[in-house]
Order: C-alpha cells, then structure tokens, then sequence
C-alpha cells in the first residue's frame, strides 16, 4: 500500500479539476478510465495500461487485468482514493492508460488507420494477451461501410437492392461536432453514435476531448469504439469532409431547415451538431449543403420549449439516420 504521496500516484491526483488535468493528461499521454466495464474495454481496445488504482473489493473482479503490473497496482481505501482524486470513486478503480496515436480526418475518411504502436496489454513490457484485439482510435468499425450496410433497399437516402457496394473501407454517416464544451455531452453522443451505426465522428479543433476522465465514463467506453478525428482547420475543415463525397448536413432547429425524414441523404452523408447554447456557427451553417431540424409538436412553443439540448437531438437524428439504412 503505497503512500499518498507516492509519485506514482500522480496521474491519479485532482481528478475534478478540469483545467489541470487537460494540461496534464496532454502533456503526459494519458487518460482515465473509471469503473471495471469501462477499464476492460479499454484494454480491448488495445490500450496500454500505465497502472491501476483500486480499493481491495475490487482487486479480485480485476485479477485477470492486474497480473504483471507489479508495484504499478496501488490497493488504497475508500478514503485514500477520495483524498487523491478529490471525489467519492465509487466504481471502486481508475486505470491510467497510454493514449494511442489518432488518425487524421483524411485518415478516417478514406477508412485507413495510422500506424499502430508495438501492442501490449501493460504500458512499457512487450507482447500482449493473446485474444486482446489491437486498436487505435481510428480503426473502423467492424460493419463499417461494409456491403451489408451499403446495399440498401430502394428509397430516400438509400442504395437499390442488389447495387454493388462502394469504397466498402470508407465510412457513410458522420457526426461532425462543433466546439462542444461538455465533457459529459461528448461522452453521450459517442455512446448514441456506437449504438445507432455511425460509422466516424469529426471534432471541430476546439471540441472536448472524448478520452477526458468523465467523456470516458459518459460513454462507458463507446469512446474507444467509434473511430474519431479531430480537425486542424475550422475554416476548411468541411471542405475536406465534403470533398471525400459526404453531403454536409446541419442540425439546426430553424423552421426554414428541411425535416430530417424528408432530407435526400445520399452515398454518405455529415450531420452536423453545434454547440450547447448557441448551436452551429454561421459560419458553419452557411458552408452546410442543406440544413435539417428534427420535427417537434406544434405546442411545443407554447410550452417554452423552442429546440433540444444536443445530446437529445444527436440521439434523435441518429436514430432517424439508422432507420434510413434498415
């Protein structure tokens, strides 16, 4: 049982403060993950384990994920794991795990993933367990624009039964995201996104960043499942997504944009989200191909209620998008 003020233990310390961890967690290549679920998809996800902290109930559920970390394993009560992080951990463990290379957004659109790093299961010791898939966070997912998902049935949006799948390694359906602060917001939409098909998500280069401690436990682990980029560029950056063949679609609740059940889709298609509050720039939406809103009841207005927070409407249209697909 190691000191509180063990070095080892610094990746842990000020967990809910969210400045310093963003600095931290950059400038040292690292991300938290909290709770048994979220820390074994992690490591399916092929990333390195840098160490565990975990209160004693836990150490048997994760004994299979512990062997081989040695001294980097720190077994600590209830009230040792509050006093580091600076909150009630009540999952009971956090791992602090090795970031891996992202990909580009030319990466993700063209389907390719970067070059992997030697994989192991344990951050700094060579080989891996044999079953434990390698991923980076750019690898497409396993359905992916393959030709199940690409020969659709005829209509809206939808390819002819029978027509041969294109550029099957290439994803369809983006969530491009613009400047969401909310960490938790982020988490969401990624775990919608894994649930409802889309193949990719963009980030504007201001957007929160889904590997932060509470995106990761938000999604409970879709981060590491959803292949994401995250532009260099705000200003060019949807010519780069239009020009690899997708329609940019913006999400906007104005009464002038077209219902989404009505938009023409295409071979592959962008939903644009802005940001809480203020939703997508103008900048944004005058570059958006066609601007989309989701449908709401005619009292609704009366009712005060005159748009949906993001993480309602992402849920809402991606459902839409899935539907289209069937």
């Amino acid at each position: 049982m190691p000191e509180l003020t063990d070095p080892r233990l610094a990746d842990y310390a000020n967990l809910r403060d969210v400045e310093l961890r963003k600095s931290m967690e950059a400038e040292h290549g690292l991300f938290i993950a909290e709770g048994e679920k979220v820390i074994r998809r992690a490591v399916a996800a092929g990333y390195p384990v840098r160490s565990v902290l975990l209160t004693p109930r836990w150490a048997e559920s994760l004994a299979d994920l512990l062997e081989g970390l040695a001294d980097r394993v720190h077994l600590l009560d209830d009230a040792a794991v509050e006093q580091i992080t600076g909150f009630p951990v009540h999952r009971g463990a956090l791992a602090a795990m090795e970031r891996l290379p992202t990909p580009t957004v030319g990466q993700i659109l063209s389907g390719t993933a970067p070059e992997k790093p030697a994989g192991h299961r344990i951050a700094g010791t060579p080989g891996r367990d044999a079953g434990t898939p390698e991923r980076t966070a750019g690898t497409p997912c396993p359905d992916a624009g393959t030709p199940a998902r690409d020969a659709q049935n005829a209509g809206p949006g939808r390819r002819d039964a029978g027509t041969p799948a294109r550029d099957a390694s290439r994803p369809r359906r983006l969530l491009v995201l613009e400047d969401l602060v909310d960490h938790g917001n982020v988490g969401a939409i990624f775990r919608c996104a894994a649930a409802l098909g889309v193949d990719a998500v963009i980030l504007s280069p201001r957007c929160a960043d889904p590997l932060y401690r509470r995106s990761v436990k938000v999604s409970m682990g879709a981060v590491f499942s959803v292949p994401y980029a995250r532009m260099t560029d705000w200003y060019g950056g949807l010519a780069e997504i239009r020009a690899a063949g997708h329609r940019l679609l913006a999400l906007t609740p104005a009464e002038h944009a077209t219902p989404l059940g009505q938009v023409d889709l295409g071979e592959r298609c962008a939903l644009m989200l802005g940001t809480e509050g203020d939703g997508l720039s103008s900048r944004w939406l005058h570059e958006a191909d066609e601007a989309v809103r989701i449908g709401m009841d005619p009292r609704a207005t009366a009712r005060g209620v005159d748009s949906l927070n993001v993480v309602a409407a992402a849920s809402i249209a991606c459902y839409e998008l899935a539907a289209r697909d069937r």
